[in-house]
């Protein structure tokens, strides 16, 4: 007796971690096996001691358990079986199992390892061994633990930072489209309307989530460049000269280099710079056709066209529902890619009410009584 406390305090006291009081399940059917693991225990740890298998079952469903020492040879359900209905069930199957056995053949503990055993102990028991092999398993769990724990905290904080970002970006992207709509009193809406067709047509195409989220804000700000072009050239009320539409042409790129500076929304310059290009090659600013252009950007090209034609203009009415649809068909495989313009006239078909279109009933005070300049509404449409 003497001997077994000298012993246990030998072991305690190279324990790191505060582990003690962990709660032990023991199954046992040989009683003085059982009894030597319950005094070897006491003191340190929460042991709690059972005769057989079924009884260690009951245990384990009715309580938290943080470590089961487990007999081989137990008549029934044996420390084998017992230790795989453990590991198949998902409320016990992180819990540490280690198996007791008189047996020192590799095939025992082949076995046991491969159904998910932690550790063996052989018996006779040696109360040193027993306090060390407990105290490895348990630091271990423990730790593994404590990882889970800071992973899933890690996780949270990166998902609350990665959040914080996305309202950052998404306010960005508002500002910048409030900006875009103050300079052209013409395409008040235009953006937004643009990224809500541009998400319908993406959702279609069987864009994720992520996907459409890039989709929608590269076409809320397809249109950022115009906040370069001088405010005479956008409100002008009569027709570009050639000069005059040159530098029109050239809110792509302005645009481009705007957004290119927002890394945490990929792609989002791709609209800006490539929405004007056209399927044949005749478009600007690079000429680019067919796949060279950017998909993101064909699906806003031909967004940004039918809402240009479904919108009011201080010369026109929004236009009949079938002369749009007509004019999205017309430029199917030249203007616009072939997939995707069909896709519109599908998103068209669809809209029996013609819902897809400017709703408001907005006058422009100022800019009523100008000519129908054709040259300005068709490149900031």
């Amino acid at each position: 007796m003497k001997e077994t406390r000298e012993q246990v305090e030998k072991a305690n006291e190279e324990e790191d971690l505060d582990i003690h009081g962990a709660r032990i399940l023991v199954a046992d059917d040989t009683d003085l096996y059982l009894q030597q693991m319950k005094k070897i225990l006491s003191g340190t740890y929460d042991a709690v001691c059972v005769s057989s298998g079924e009884q260690a079952l009951a245990e384990l469903r009715s309580r938290r358990i943080d470590l089961v020492i487990l007999d081989v040879h137990m008549p029934k359900i044996g420390g084998m079986e017992l230790l795989s209905v453990i590991r198949s069930d998902k409320k016990f199957c992180g819990i540490p199992v280690i198996l007791t056995t008189p047996d020192s053949d590799q095939e025992t503990e082949q076995t046991g390892f491969s159904l998910g055993a932690t550790d063996f102990i052989r018996k006779p028991f040696n109360t040193v061994i027993v306090l060390q092999r407990i105290r490895r398993v348990l630091e271990m769990a423990y730790l593994q633990n404590y990882l889970r724990q800071e992973v899933k905290k890690q996780t949270q904080t990166a998902e609350e930072r990665r959040k914080s970002v996305e309202r950052m970006s998404k306010q960005l992207v508002e500002a910048l489209t409030s900006s875009i709509d103050a300079k052209d009193p013409y395409t008040n809406g235009h953006s937004s309307r643009v990224a809500k067709y541009s998400v319908m047509l993406a959702q279609r195409m069987g864009y994720d989530e992520e996907q459409i989220n890039q989709v929608h804000y590269a076409a809320l700000l397809h249109d950022v460049g115009k906040i370069g072009i001088p405010d005479a050239i956008i409100n002008k009320a009569s027709g570009l000269t050639d000069e005059e539409y040159e530098t029109v042409k050239a809110h792509p790129l302005i645009g481009a280099r705007i957004l290119s500076k927002i890394t945490e929304i990929p792609n989002i310059s791709l609209g800006a710079k490539w929405h004007h290009e056209r399927y044949d090659g005749t478009g600007y600013p690079e000429g680019l056709k067919g796949d060279e252009i950017p998909e993101v950007a064909k699906i806003i090209g031909v967004a940004d066209t039918y809402d240009a034609m479904a919108s009011k203009r201080s010369y026109r009415d929004v236009l009949p529902q079938d002369v749009v649809r007509e004019e999205i068909a017309k430029g199917a495989g030249t203007q616009f890619d072939p997939r995707i313009a069909k896709l519109m006239l599908e998103l068209i078909d669809a809209d029996k009410e013609y819902t897809m279109r400017e709703q408001t009933d907005f006058f422009r005070k100022n800019h009523g009584r100008g000519k129908v300049f054709w040259r300005y509404s068709r490149y900031f449409c």
